[in-house]
């Protein structure tokens, strides 16, 4: 059974929500790039970044991160070294403020690998995080800068995030796992 703790318009305000603040924090958005993590921190930085461009009259350069072969819970063959897919990043990240964003932050590990990735790209001037759900339960001493809602949930159940898309609606759902 699953509870819907987020709706389509409260995931909107929190993404403007967001926004205001990344404008805020970094006094504008100058030398600000913007990386979604694979997968729908990918759909949700653009919408950040279509927001900035409303608000600030900037196009603010986005692109999708791909942390497949940086991440510590899956299997690689260990002949390869991990490459971070830049196949939709055209910008440099050297010295720019990157702002990680991802739908859901949980132990802590995608942000670690995405770390690991954005570094391999070039040194950035900073790196924050913005996440649509905080759900606690770190196993790295990890935090978001921007969170669009804090969900305390037990590690039993499962924070569905869907964005309309690719899941034709948007919402985030508890789910008894």
């Amino acid at each position: 059974m699953a509870k819907v703790v987020v709706d389509a318009m409260a995931m909107q305000r929190a993404l403007t929500r967001i926004t205001y603040e990344i404008i805020e924090r970094n006094k504008g958005v100058d030398d600000l790039v913007i990386l979604g993590i694979k997968t729908r921190g990918v759909y949700l930085a653009r919408r950040i970044a279509s927001r900035l461009q409303q608000l600030e009259n900037v196009t603010v350069p986005v692109g999708d991160l791909d942390i497949t072969s940086y991440r510590d819970d899956i299997e690689h063959d260990a002949a390869t070294d991990p490459t971070v897919s830049a196949a939709n990043i055209n910008f440099s990240v050297a010295g720019k403020k990157v702002i990680l964003v991802d739908d859901v932050l949980y132990t802590g590990r995608t942000i670690r690998a995405a770390m690991s990735a954005v570094m391999d790209l070039g040194r950035p001037k900073s790196i924050n995080l913005a996440v649509l759900v905080d759900r606690g339960h770190r196993e790295l001493p990890i935090r978001a800068d921007f969170v669009g809602k804090n969900i305390p949930s037990s590690q039993r159940e499962r924070i569905k995030v869907s964005v309309s898309e690719i899941d034709d609606r948007d919402a985030v759902e508890i789910q008894q796992a």
